[in-house]
């Protein structure tokens, strides 16, 4: 599984700051591939999952946003009933914790993708590879 890195923006709760920061990107040409967003009292939260991370670092730290840089799990699911509870399943069987999820597209082959936060990515990833060569070998 690959290891993608996110773009977790704070902005102001109020109407037309998501669409201004997304224009921002936009107008620079930079590709989204996944986003969340959520609010907490007068602050929201978005995660964003990028093709160009450093020209999207450029875009937020001149728009003024506050954001950091994650590491989360990328992950290509088949599109049928189960896979999201089997995967799921697998890191909780690893005793790690997802943060939260979100869905996004492949940039090349429109293929749905699934973003995992979770506290150890590196050894999630790992452990999501495995099961994957398991299956495909049995």
């Amino acid at each position: 599984m690959p290891i993608a890195k996110e773009l977790n923006v704070q902005l102001e709760n109020r109407p037309g700051t998501l669409a201004k920061m997304c224009k921002g990107l936009a107008e620079r040409k930079v590709n989204i591939l996944a986003v969340q967003a959520s609010t907490a009292e007068r602050r929201s939260q978005v995660h964003l999952v990028v093709e160009n991370l450093s020209t999207a670092k450029t875009v937020l730290a001149a728009e003024g946003l506050t954001y950091t840089e994650v590491e989360i799990v990328q992950l290509r699911l088949p599109n049928r009933p189960g896979e999201l509870a089997r995967v799921a399943a697998k890191l909780a069987e690893a005793n790690i914790n997802i943060d939260y999820a979100y869905a996004g597209v492949e940039p090349v082959t429109n293929a749905p993708l699934v973003f995992f936060g979770v506290a150890e990515a590196e050894r999630a990833a790992k452990l999501l590879d495995q099961a994957a060569a398991a299956a495909a070998s049995s």
